[in-house]
C-alpha cells in the first residue's frame, strides 16, 4: 500500500500509516507527534515499567516461537541488561550507583513477571508471533499498522483466527469497551490481522499478567477479551475518529503544543519556542 501523493509527486499525507500508538499520541498532542513519527525524532526515554513490559514481550516471542522457558527468560533478560541507561527514564535516580539499583529492582521485578505468566502459559494452536502487518480500513486513504503478539487460531470458530496480546502490568485494568483504549488497539490489530491471514478475525484477547504477587493467592493472570462480532458501532466510531485524524493531519497548518500533556508536555512546550517544527 502507498500513501496517495498529489499531482507534483509530494505526499498528500506527512506519513506512511496510522498506528495505534501514533493515532493515541497525535490526539494527546499533535506537536509531540510530529516531532516523533513526521520528523522521525525518538528522545523521550522509555520508563522502567514499559523496559520490563518489552523484555517480558521478548520471552514471551521466544517461548511461543518454539524455545524452552528457561532460553526464553533469559533472551528477555538479555534484552533488559542491553538497552542503554541513556534510553531510561530513571526519575530521582541520578546518580550511577542509584541507576545500578534500579536495574536490580527491574530486573527482579521482570523475572518475578515473567515467571508468573509461564508458571501456567495460556496454550494456543500458533499461526503467528510478533506478526508486524499493513492493513486497509475501508474508506480511510492512509493504511494502518500493527504488532499483533501472537495470531493463533480461534478456540470459538476453527475457521476463524484469534489476537493475543500479552500486558504486564502493576493492576489489572478495565475491560472491554469500558476501556475505549483497549478497543480501539484491537481494532488497529483486527484489520492488519485481517489482510495478512486473510480469514475472519474472531476475538481480541489480552492477558494481563500482574507483576506484584497477589497476597489473596488468586491468579496473576487475568484475560480480557473482545468479540469483534459484537461491536458494530465500535467499528463505526473507529472509522469515523481515523477519518478525522486523517483529514485533519492532511489539512493541519500548525501544530500547537499541550503544555498539560503529563509525558510530553515540556518538551512539546520548548519545540514550539524553539520553532522546530517543519524546520
Amino acid at each position: 500500500m502507498t500513501v496517495p501523493k498529489t499531482s507534483g509527486g509530494k505526499k498528500k499525507y506527512p506519513i506512511n500509516h496510522w498506528s495505534y500508538s501514533s493515532l493515541i499520541a497525535y490526539l494527546r498532542n499533535p506537536l509531540a507527534w510530529h516531532k516523533r513519527y513526521v520528523e522521525g525524532v525518538y528522545d523521550i526515554p522509555a520508563t522502567p515499567a514499559s523496559v520490563v513490559g518489552r523484555a517480558g514481550h521478548t520471552a514471551l516471542q521466544h517461548f511461543y516461537g518454539g524455545l524452552s522457558k528457561e532460553a526464553a527468560v533469559d533472551l528477555g533478560l538479555e534484552y533488559l541488561r542491553n538497552i542503554p541507561d541513556f534510553e531510561i527514564e530513571f526519575g530521582k535516580a541520578t546518580s550511577s550507583g542509584a541507576k545500578k539499583k534500579k536495574r536490580v529492582v527491574m530486573e527482579r521485578e521482570y523475572v518475578r513477571a515473567i515467571s508468573f505468566y509461564l508458571a501456567r502459559p495460556p496454550r494456543h494452536k500458533v499461526l503467528g508471533v510478533e506478526v508486524k502487518a499493513l492493513g486497509h480500513v475501508p474508506g480511510i486513504p492512509v493504511p494502518v499498522k500493527a504488532v499483533s503478539d501472537l495470531v493463533v487460531v480461534s478456540r470459538v470458530d476453527p475457521e476463524a483466527v484469534d489476537i493475543v496480546d500479552h500486558k504486564f502490568v502493576d493492576f489489572f485494568g478495565r475491560t472491554e469497551t469500558d476501556n475505549p483504549l483497549f478497543m480501539v488497539q484491537a481494532l488497529f490489530n483486527y484489520y492488519t490481522v485481517l489482510a495478512e491471514f486473510e480469514k475472519p478475525v474472531r476475538r481480541f484477547l489480552v492477558y494481563e499478567c500482574k507483576k506484584k504477587k497477589n497476597r489473596d493467592g488468586k491468579s496473576q493472570l487475568r484475560r480480557h477479551y473482545i468479540d469483534f462480532r459484537k461491536y458494530e458501532k465500535e467499528f463505526a466510531l473507529f472509522h469515523r475518529l481515523l477519518a478525522d485524524a486523517t483529514e485533519d493531519v492532511r489539512t493541519r497548518k500548525v501544530f500547537l503544543p499541550n503544555p498539560s500533556d503529563m509525558f510530553e508536555g515540556k518538551n512539546s512546550l520548548d519545540i514550539y519556542r524553539w520553532e522546530l517544527a517543519g524546520k
